[in-house]
């Protein structure tokens, strides 16, 4: 499953939440209909959506059997997660963080650099987190100048880093 956002607190007294979302369709996904799953318990329980709209940038939902504040007070905290299937595809250029996370990342001269252990930022901001030799956590901005090829079917990401964007968190020995 993956996570489109999170419980950040109850809103009013009629069972309402408001979300911190992490997805780039906020309306789409956060529609009345639309289920999404918490983990309680040990247990994945989907909740469905009754109500949304969006106060300052940020959703606030309802949610079918969650009618109370104590209720919606219990979701604080909580992870909303969605399955693959029902994300939305992507055009061209655009990936999802977990199809990154796992990905080996080398140069395009063949020179393995690390693997994508987590992905930072938005937009024209992501950057990719690698895990580098050693305890080394190398950042690499996701531009089309730097990341010159993603492979989601061979798990591969080729990049053509800068002159020093490789050392920059590297320290002794360990130089590229």
């Amino acid at each position: 499953m993956v996570l489109v956002g999170r419980v950040a607190r109850a809103q009013g007294h009629r069972g309402q939440v408001i979300v911190d979302p992490a997805t780039d369709f906020p309306e789409e996904r956060y529609k009345p209909g639309g289920v999404v799953y918490i983990r309680r318990n040990a247990m994945v329980d989907p909740l469905v959506i009754t109500g949304a709209r969006f106060h300052r940038g940020r959703p606030v939902l309802s949610f079918e059997g969650v009618e109370t504040m104590n209720a919606a007070e219990d979701l604080a905290g909580h992870e909303l997660r969605v399955t693959v299937e029902a994300l939305h595809p992507l055009p061209p250029g655009r990936f999802y963080e977990h199809d990154l996370v796992g990905c080996a990342v080398e140069t395009t001269e063949g020179f393995p650099v690390g693997v994508v252990s987590k992905v930072e930022g938005g937009g024209a901001g992501s950057r990719l987190i690698v895990q580098g030799r050693g305890a080394n956590e190398i950042l690499i901005p996701m531009t089309d100048a730097i990341v010159v090829g993603v492979h989601l079917a061979a798990r591969r990401i080729l990049i053509q880093p800068p002159d020093g964007l490789l050392d920059v968190n590297v320290t002794g020995k360990q130089r590229f």
